[in-house]
């Protein structure tokens, strides 16, 4: 780049930052000259008209494009219900369904379970803070970095060979022969949920454990005096205590599930029958170019997440209601 063309591009700069100055100026100008309640009026929009357009380009408009191509073809002729029927009539796309619905019913359960379990047998605990920063750590994590430190656990190399995988070495020192963990259906897919859960377990344990802290400990003491023991008392007093949190912690995990695509995407591409919805999506919109097929499955996708949305919002407004 010349030293033209530097100095072109900081005046341009200038130039913007000069002209949303003047445009913010003349926005509070007008405003403190408006009445009262008019100046209220304003003051609401000058707030909220970013935020709208930006929700309105980013967000809705997007959504309706998506819509609209999800009942087109790849050159944008309107072919009706053809990429739905597709979805619901190939044995892949079959599989890709089937597979979301065995995600979202195991990960979230399993996490849950274990996170709960997990919580409350550390609670209030010697060293609690470092077993909550161990089952947290995985959280932490991006999906990108937990599929590859588990496809290194079930790599596979033939027989004869040194094994870097930690299965494929267990499997040699029990005399066995090494497995293609990755390529073995429907195996692979139980195996990349196990990472899922891996890593969503450390967010139910930390939700979890705050919600049972929140119990107050005059409810678990007057429990005790009845006469309960340890299992009367978690069933009786502390899961109905934070029935609010296992709502969230549910609904959290299970629209990240149906979303989940970097796992797959890292550990399988999407082959040997692991394929889910996000992956499907991906793969037919930019890789077989049929961004009608993608629009649709992302279509399923929205109408697969509202469900849980809507449940959790009128369970959480009934515990207002009841607060």
């Amino acid at each position: 780049m010349t030293t033209a063309d530097l100095i072109g591009k900081i005046l341009q700069l200038v130039g913007g930052v000069a002209i949303f100055a003047a445009v913010v100026g003349l926005i509070l100008f007008f405003i403190d000259k408006a009445p009262k309640r008019g100046r209220d009026v304003l003051q609401l929009i000058a707030f909220l008209a970013p935020a709208i357009i930006l929700l309105g380009i980013g967000l809705v408009y997007p959504a309706i494009r998506t819509g609209i191509a999800a009942f087109a073809d790849k050159s944008g002729q309107f072919i009706g219900l053809d990429n739905f029927v597709w979805m619901f009539t190939q044995p892949e796309a079959l599989i890709t369904l089937r597979n979301t619905i065995i995600w979202v019913i195991l990960v979230p359960t399993i996490s849950t379970v274990i996170g709960l379990a997990y919580a409350n047998f550390i609670d209030r605990s010697r060293g609690e803070k470092i077993y909550k920063s161990l089952i947290f750590m995985p959280f932490a994590i991006s999906f990108v970095g937990a599929g590859i430190i588990w496809k290194f656990v079930y790599e596979y190399r033939p027989e004869g060979r040194d094994q870097i995988g930690l299965l494929n070495q267990i499997m040699v020192w029990l005399g066995q022969e090494p497995v293609l963990w990755l390529q073995t259906a429907p195996m692979n897919t139980i195996l990349l949920i196990i990472v899922m859960i891996w890593v969503q377990t450390g967010f139910a344990v930390v939700v979890l454990s705050a919600s049972i802290k929140g119990i107050p400990a005059e409810q678990l003491e007057a429990a005790e005096l009845d006469g309960t023991n340890g299992w009367q008392r978690f069933t009786n007093v502390v899961l109905p205590g934070i029935r609010g949190a296992l709502v969230v912690v549910v609904t959290t995990i299970s629209i990240a599930t149906l979303k989940v695509f970097d796992i797959v995407r890292t550990m399988t591409g999407g082959n040997f029958e692991t394929s889910v919805v996000a992956n499907e999506m991906y793969t037919q919109a930019f890789r077989a170019l049929e961004p009608g097929r993608g629009s649709a499955l992302a279509l399923i996708l929205f109408v697969l997440v509202l469900p849980i949305v809507v449940y959790n919002v009128r369970v959480l407004r009934k515990q207002k209601e009841i607060r």
